[in-house]
C-alpha cells in the first residue's frame, strides 16, 4: 500500500515572535516493511538555518531558526511511504516469554534495534508495581510472548476509556493508569511500562493512521493526528512486532511509522523554544491518502 501523508502543524501567538528554535522530527523512517518514497517541508515564515541529523534511534530531526518576526508558524510536512508490513497472526505460536526476557539481557549489542535498550524506566515511562501486577495478569508462566502481548493489549483497549480530554502529555503514568482514560499516547505508555516491568522490551512508536478506513470498517481512533503504539521485541525468532492498544491492532499496511523511542520524550514530532508570546495556539492536521 502506497500512501500519500500530508501533516500540518500550525502555531499562533498572541503576539509577534521575535525569535523560535524547533526541532522536527517529521521525516517517516524506512525498515523492514516499510519504504520513504519522497518527502518534503516547508515552513513560514522562511527559516534563517536549518540543519538535520540522524539520532540514535534513527530519526532524523532537523533544526530550524526563525529569526523574522512572526505571529504564525506554519510547519507544512509531505511524505509518499510505501507499506508493506504483514504481521503474524496473534493466536500463532511464539517462544515462552520468560526466555525471551532472559535474552534480551544478555544480548550482545547496544545498537538501536538491541532489546535491552528498551527494558529500562525511561523518563515519561517509571516502572510501577500496580502496572506491573496488571501486565503479569496476560503472562502466566510458560506463556507465548505474542499471544500474553496480544491479550495484554486487548485489555488496555477493552478496559481504558479514550478520552482526548482526560490527559495532556505531562499527566503522570500512575494517574492515567488508576483513572483507565488517556489517548493513544497514554495507552502506549501504560503497556510499555507492564511490559518493562516483567523484562520484556518495549519501544514507544510515534506514526499515522490510515486516514480513510477500508470499505465497510470502522473509522480507527487516533486517525487525524499523528497516532501512537508500541513496538515489542518477542525473542531472535520474530524480532520487533507492532502492537496498537488503542484499536487492539496487531500493526500491519494500516500504520505509517514515523518515529520511534523509548517514550514520547524521544519521538516528539515539533518541539522547542520561542521568545516573544506568552499565550500560544496549536492546531494540527493529519490526512494519510492511500493512493495504490
Amino acid at each position: 500500500m502506497i500512501y500519500d501523508i500530508r501533516h500540518v502543524t500550525t502555531y499562533s501567538y498572541g503576539s509577534q515572535v521575535s525569535f523560535a528554535r524547533c526541532s522536527l522530527r517529521l521525516k517517516p523512517i524506512s525498515e523492514p516493511g516499510q519504504s520513504l518514497l519522497s518527502h518534503a517541508i516547508e515552513i513560514k515564515p522562511r527559516p534563517a538555518a536549518r540543519t538535520a541529523r540522524t539520532d540514535f534511534f534513527g530519526t532524523v530531526t532537523e533544526s530550524i531558526v526563525i529569526e523574522a518576526p512572526h505571529k504564525v508558524l506554519r510547519i507544512d510536512s509531505r511524505s509518499r511511504v510505501e507499506v508493506t508490513r504483514q504481521p503474524p497472526p496473534r493466536d500463532s505460536g511464539s517462544q515462552p516469554w520468560e526466555p525471551v526476557r532472559d535474552a534480551a539481557l544478555t544480548s550482545p549489542s547496544l545498537g538501536a534495534s538491541s532489546p535491552v535498550g528498551y527494558v529500562f524506566a525511561s523518563p515519561l515511562v517509571p516502572i510501577l508495581p500496580a502496572v506491573t501486577r496488571y501486565a503479569a495478569q496476560s503472562f502466566p508462566h510458560g506463556r507465548g510472548v505474542l499471544a500474553g502481548t496480544a491479550e495484554l493489549m486487548r485489555r488496555i483497549r477493552t478496559e481504558f476509556r479514550y478520552d482526548p480530554k482526560a490527559t495532556v502529555i505531562s499527566t503522570p503514568l500512575a494517574e492515567v493508569f488508576e483513572k483507565r482514560h488517556g489517548v493513544c499516547q497514554d495507552f502506549a505508555h501504560v503497556m510499555i511500562a507492564g511490559l518493562r516491568g516483567l523484562g520484556l522490551p518495549a519501544a514507544y512508536v510515534s506514526g499515522y493512521l490510515r486516514t480513510y478506513p477500508p470499505e465497510g470498517q470502522e473509522r480507527l481512533q487516533g486517525a487525524d493526528a499523528t497516532h501512537a503504539w508500541v513496538s515489542v521485541w518477542c525473542g531472535n525468532e520474530l524480532g520487533w512486532i507492532g502492537f496498537d492498544p488503542t484499536n487492539d491492532l496487531l500493526v500491519a499496511t494500516d500504520h505509517i511509522v514515523l518515529a520511534v523511542g523509548r517514550d514520547f520524550s524521544d519521538v516528539s514530532p515539533v518541539d522547542g523554544v520561542i521568545v516573544g508570546s506568552r499565550r500560544q495556539k496549536l492546531s494540527v492536521a493529519v490526512d494519510v491518502i492511500p493512493v495504490a
